[in-house]
């Protein structure tokens, strides 16, 4: 691995929550904004796996629509192999989109039900210009549903005809259809049955070491995540709170957010380990709470927490975002 293909700087996120303006006006309210995704920074090497895991409402699916250019950062950066991710011009998405694709949540609808497979999987190769000969097109499709585990005869099939399961391979081999370097996979086994989540991520991992891709991995589920990541990001509210590469911090985690998760984890390996509830639930985020969001919920917060924001500084061989880990009075 060598440098970094994505490198994403202070990447911030706000929707407007706001009523309508009359409703305003009348009941004399300022506008309101949620803060998704705050001063987020990370970088991901070219053919390693960086994983984003948190609770829900935690910002990793809107990071993950800014990456691929589907929603505009309200502030910040997102470098693609040292290119920023301009979408002013259409020209500019165009060259950057056929290095770049995302395989999306549900199988069951992210797949155009009034579509052959073959023109499914062909799409990105028209839309972006990869390919204009019709020969070659077809080809290249039942190259594809090969590579996933699929006959080339279900070309002719509608998405309604498949499993799960196998409108997920349909929805990587799309993915793959225009030749990216980079892929974003948002969550893609959470819809389906536990037996073939394994078939799904046994096939991402494969296609990954022979044809040198590059994943940003949304989940939350942590055995998935143990299962794909080298490294992996703990988001919480919006920010990150704690990277680590993947077996560091399932053995020695930093942030006592990280902490709760992987206390939740029942032990499968039967190490006798106690297995704790998650306590709390996650604030507003239209207002969030003061200094160290997490502290409402944290066992260790302490009154500096309650009042200033920790940032996300070097802890050991990761980084996390707390002030106890930073003065050393959290011991692993």
């Amino acid at each position: 691995m060598t440098g970094p293909l994505i490198k994403v700087d202070k990447l911030t996120r706000d929707f407007d929550v706001s009523k309508p303006w009359l409703n305003r006006v009348i009941e004399r309210e300022a506008k309101q904004y949620l803060r998704a995704v705050d001063d987020v920074s990370f970088e991901i090497k070219k053919g390693e796996t960086l994983a984003l895991v948190g609770e829900s409402g935690s910002g990793k699916s809107t990071i993950a629509k800014m990456l691929v250019g589907l929603l505009k950062p309200t502030s910040g950066t997102v470098l693609f192999d040292d290119q920023p991710m301009r979408m002013d011009t259409s020209d500019n998405m165009q060259q950057l989109r056929k290095r770049f694709q995302m395989i999306f949540q549900s199988p069951f609808a992210s797949l155009n039900p009034r579509w052959k497979v073959s023109d499914i999987i062909a799409e990105p190769m028209v839309v972006l210009g990869v390919e204009k000969d019709r020969n070659k097109i077809g080809k290249r499709v039942d190259e594809l549903l090969d590579l996933v585990g699929l006959s080339e005869k279900d070309g002719n099939k509608f998405p309604h005809e498949f499993s799960g399961g196998q409108r997920q391979r349909i929805a990587i081999a799309r993915s793959l259809s225009s030749n990216p370097e980079f892929i974003v996979c948002d969550e893609p086994t959470s819809a389906l049955d536990v037996s073939v989540q394994a078939q799904i991520l046994n096939l991402m991992r494969d296609l990954q070491d022979e044809l040198g891709l590059t994943y940003l991995f949304i989940s939350h589920d942590l055995s998935v995540v143990r299962h794909m990541a080298n490294r992996i990001g703990v988001l919480y509210l919006g920010a990150l709170v704690e990277v680590a590469e993947s077996k560091t911090l399932f053995q020695k985690p930093k942030h006592p957010y990280t902490r709760m998760l992987l206390d939740a984890v029942p032990d499968l390996e039967m190490t006798n380990r106690m297995r704790k509830e998650i306590t709390g639930e996650i604030p507003n985020p239209i207002n969030p709470p003061s200094g160290c969001t997490f502290h409402p919920r944290c066992p260790f917060a302490e009154e500096r927490c309650k009042i200033e924001k920790p940032k996300l500084l070097i802890a050991g061989s990761g980084a996390a975002a707390c002030h106890l880990v930073e003065d050393g009075l959290l011991s692993t």
